[in-house]
């Protein structure tokens, strides 16, 4: 199967850091194992960057979080230009993970918020659970 792209809200990549062994930092570590493709860009970066050094995640091993950027970095496709997208969202902050989805032909947007990304969006959005499972099963790739 080819291989999977996806784009990472900021919950997720919060959670996976926190907390290694939970769903969600399990499906970080089988995109690393099995090959998926994270989809960024400036904004996104910034995000991440931003939220990770915020006093409340200290417990966030500094180590753990270059090394996660140095993924990033390596493996995943940073989009120089997005189209933006129009339609409404529940919470404008995810209107960036959305574009980058869309403008990267992403396979799913994974989140822990579901209910913030509209159906109409056209790309799949699954919780953290569901895309680890299809890695470990190999469906995804």
């Amino acid at each position: 199967m080819s291989v999977v792209r996806v784009v990472l809200d900021t919950n997720v990549l919060i959670s996976a850091l926190l907390k290694p062994r939970s769903v969600p930092g399990r499906a970080l570590a089988a995109i690393w194992a099995r090959g998926a493709t994270p989809l960024y860009d400036d904004r996104i970066e910034i995000e991440y960057r931003s939220v990770l050094f915020r006093p409340k995640f200290k417990a966030i091993e500094r180590a753990d979080i270059d090394a996660f950027f140095a993924e990033l970095s390596a493996r995943g496709v940073k989009l120089q230009a997005v189209s933006p997208y129009e339609g409404a969202l529940t919470d404008g902050d995810d209107r960036m993970f959305i574009e980058v989805a869309l403008a990267g032909a992403a396979d799913a947007i994974v989140t822990g918020n579901l209910r913030d990304y509209p159906a109409a969006i056209g790309i799949p959005v699954y919780p953290p659970a569901t895309l680890l499972a299809m890695l470990e099963e190999g469906i995804a790739n």
